[in-house]
């Protein structure tokens, strides 16, 4: 018999992919997503529900009519610039709706629940690359409201007996490679897509680097890229450890390499044959030097190793994603 995953935000950008693979590997993914980020046409064929993570009502009435084995919570606010000046929107959607989800589940026995968490929650770097045993101390309300999830699913843990798997990203990129799915953001944030939209014909778009006088080999910004379906395959194999009662755990998800802003911006150039126009800005506040994870755990847990390891290889599926976008 087949088994029923919620997916919520899996209409989002690492949902949708998530949910395409769910369904390669036999299990009926069910959306739930209340796509104010999201995309209907992700969904691409699975089945979607409309709604609203903080809707007690519209959750209960989804778990009643399905037998769910677990919860993949994509669902979230995620744009770091926004959650300090809206930090009431960012503990609402990422900490308050996620009781009342939890809430859901538990009435309904679901007690194996993912948890898409992020690097965010360690804040600047103490040593690289970043392990697990890393301090978390989350400088934006972002990486706090994560956080503070963690923290609520190991309570739940030992008060409730639910099982948890905390996955921390590092730099989702990329596009299914089969799949006409990708990289949709309404406000776009992240470097590649960023970097690619400028070389599209009748761009008029410049791509800023924000600071060049970091401490590293060229004096900008190094960032870890993982390729969005590797991640998408680390949720299968963390929703299957959970389903075997491995035991809760977190882990970090990243390739364990790291990129520089310049780096990958001669790699897209390698990749389209076009020349990225650039502006010179300076540093961001709040942007560290180095972002790059120790992914030996997630090795050691999940068996999880990356395909994509090559940063041309990943843009070159953000090209075509790019090239050929429906949405």
């Amino acid at each position: 018999m087949k088994e029923f995953i919620l997916v919520t935000g899996g209409a989002g950008y690492i949902g949708s992919h998530t949910v395409q693979a769910l369904s390669g590997h036999g299990y009926i993914p069910i959306v739930y997503d209340n796509l104010s980020e999201g995309h209907r046409q992700a969904v691409d064929g699975n089945i979607l529900v409309v709604g609203d993570t903080a809707d007690a009502a519209a959750l209960n009435e989804l778990f009643s009519r399905y037998n769910f084995s677990a919860v993949i919570h994509f669902a979230a606010s995620s744009l770091v610039g926004e959650s300090v000046v809206e930090p009431a929107k960012y503990y609402s959607n990422n900490l308050a709706a996620t009781i009342t989800l939890l809430s859901a589940a538990l009435k309904f026995g679901v007690k194996n629940f993912i948890f898409s968490s992020t690097c965010a929650t360690y804040g600047c770097p103490v040593y690289t690359p970043i392990d697990e045993k890393h301090p978390q101390l989350p400088i934006n309300p972002y990486g706090s409201s994560k956080l503070m999830v963690e923290m609520l699913l190991r309570d739940y843990n030992k008060g409730y007996g639910l099982n948890y798997a905390i996955l921390r990203y590092f730099n989702a990129a990329g596009a299914h490679p089969h799949f006409p799915i990708g990289e949709s953001h309404r406000r776009e944030t992240h470097l590649i897509p960023l970097i690619l939209k400028t070389l599209l014909k009748n761009s008029d778009r410049k791509l800023t680097i924000f600071g060049e006088d970091y401490d590293t080999p060229d004096g900008t910004c190094i960032r870890d890229y993982i390729h969005v379906t590797d991640l998408a395959e680390a949720h299968i194999s963390a929703m299957q450890k959970l389903l075997s009662s491995s035991g809760s755990f977190a882990v970090n998800l990243a390739v364990g390499r790291g990129c520089s802003v310049k780096e990958a911006v001669k790699a897209a150039e390698d990749v389209t044959g076009l020349k990225v126009p650039l502006v010179h800005g300076s540093r961001r506040e709040g942007d560290p030097p180095v972002l790059v994870a120790d992914n030996l755990l997630a090795k050691e847990l999940l068996g999880f190793s990356p395909k994509y390891t090559d940063i041309r290889e990943i843009i070159q599926t953000a090209w075509n994603w790019e090239l050929n976008r429906r949405f």
